[in-house]
């Protein structure tokens, strides 16, 4: 059994951060659960270019609004309630708007394996 809080891995080396952005990996590979979990926080005002190879993601908006847009696709509003998941080459930007932070909680498999690292190999854990 695996008991964790938010500002227990907040506090720790799971938190990764950028000008743009916060994720605190609640769950990673060494956990040993095929997948990995995070709340992500994308700060009000900014946008975040992602482009992660060969992985299934999840996302869950909490709180928070803004848009998904897909490169060289569509735009898609994100607000509470939201659910988003992206199919291995989904290069994209994620906008919050400016009235507040958008929290997100993520499931990517296969999992991250560390700060920024992914096991980009191909290998989905939960569907093969």
């Amino acid at each position: 059994m695996i008991v964790r809080t938010l500002e227990e891995c907040r506090n720790s080396e799971r938190r990764v951060a950028s000008e743009t952005w916060e994720s605190v990996r609640m769950l990673l590979k060494d956990d040993q659960m095929g997948f990995s979990f995070h709340i992500t926080t994308i700060f009000k005002g900014t946008e975040t270019h992602i482009h992660y190879k060969n992985h299934l993601e999840s996302v869950y908006c909490m709180s928070g609004e803004g848009e998904i847009e897909v490169v060289d696709g569509e735009t898609y509003p994100i607000k509470p309630g939201t659910l988003y998941i992206l199919d291995k080459h989904d290069e994209h930007f994620l906008r919050a708007y400016e009235g507040a932070d958008m929290v997100m909680a993520c499931v990517f498999n296969p999992p991250i394996t560390g700060q920024e690292v992914h096991d980009e190999n191909g290998v989905y854990p939960l569907v093969d």
